[in-house]
């Protein structure tokens, strides 16, 4: 089954030609993930479209700035190339969730539900922790990981083979998201528990683009060949979302890496908690 990574810069998306009719089955039951960046060169954040082939259900996850999003959603509509059936948050902070209402409006779909945290802008479901659903043929789990906030939820997708979680502002590629609402021991958690016991190959699509920075604050702190290799990527590629995995995360980020002696050496600690704490300090005063 094919795991199409739509990150092309806020396209509709595309039909594909089919050659065979074993691709035209596959492609039936395809999920494709389209990145919608907002606010480039300043918060540089993602939404992202998640659409399932052979019902043509989708949701929104993030959609925070409706004047780039909405254009997208409304030509994918009008084209038939969607059943819009949700807005999906994974935090409350005005960039993630801070369009709902007006998304709505732009597309005239006032009781489109909202399915995020109890505290994102007029959400109507808030599943349970580990709680499953289905979009089309796609199984969504929410898990729970605060911190960053205390109703950050990062969903998890599985269509057949193909895995993805959309990690908001909890696990960046080669990062994580500030404690603002939350202690090193919830970040630890969130990355080395939750995220990490899921399987190695799930994709990661987190909320911003911010791995250039995070791959220099890692080389500063273990110059190890899976850190230079992204900080490669990074200066050479402007988008970078979708295109490592949680294996790769564990090889290349340093907060999924606390028990790692190298890393305990370079921030005196060997707590991972106390790790965490201290990496997060140490990335918070980087130039």
């Amino acid at each position: 089954m094919n795991f199409l990574a739509r990150a092309a810069r806020a396209r509709p998306l595309a039909p594909r030609r089919i050659g065979t009719l074993a691709a035209a089955l596959a492609f039936t039951r395809a999920m494709h993930i389209q990145s919608i960046p907002m606010w480039t060169g300043s918060h540089d954040n993602y939404a992202y479209l998640v659409v399932d082939d052979k019902s043509k259900d989708a949701f929104i996850v993030d959609p925070a700035n409706p004047d780039e999003v909405t254009p997208v959603l409304k030509q994918a509509i009008q084209d038939g190339k969607i059943n819009l059936t949700a807005i999906v948050n994974t935090h409350h902070h005005w960039d993630h969730a801070g369009g709902n209402d007006k998304l709505r409006s732009e597309l005239g779909t006032r009781k489109l539900p909202i399915i995020g945290g109890k505290n994102c802008q007029s959400v109507t479901k808030t599943p349970a922790d580990g709680e499953v659903w289905k979009l089309g043929n796609i199984t969504v789990k929410g898990l729970y990981t605060p911190c960053h906030t205390q109703d950050s939820i990062c969903w998890f997708l599985q269509d057949g083979d193909d895995k993805a979680v959309f990690t908001g502002d909890t696990l960046f590629h080669g990062g994580c998201g500030r404690f603002f609402e939350g202690s090193a021991e919830e970040m630890h958690t969130a990355l080395n528990e939750t995220l990490a016991s899921l399987p190695d190959d799930t994709k990661v699509y987190p909320g911003h683009e911010y791995t250039k920075s995070n791959a220099k604050f890692g080389v500063s702190v273990l110059p190890n060949e899976a850190i230079k290799k992204l900080e490669s990527f990074a200066e050479n590629n402007k988008e970078t979302q979708g295109k490592f995995t949680i294996g790769d995360e564990k090889l290349h980020n340093v907060f999924m890496r606390v028990e790692d002696p190298e890393i305990q050496k370079a921030t005196g600690k060997t707590n991972p908690i106390e790790v965490m704490a201290q990496l997060r300090t140490m990335k918070n005063n980087f130039k």
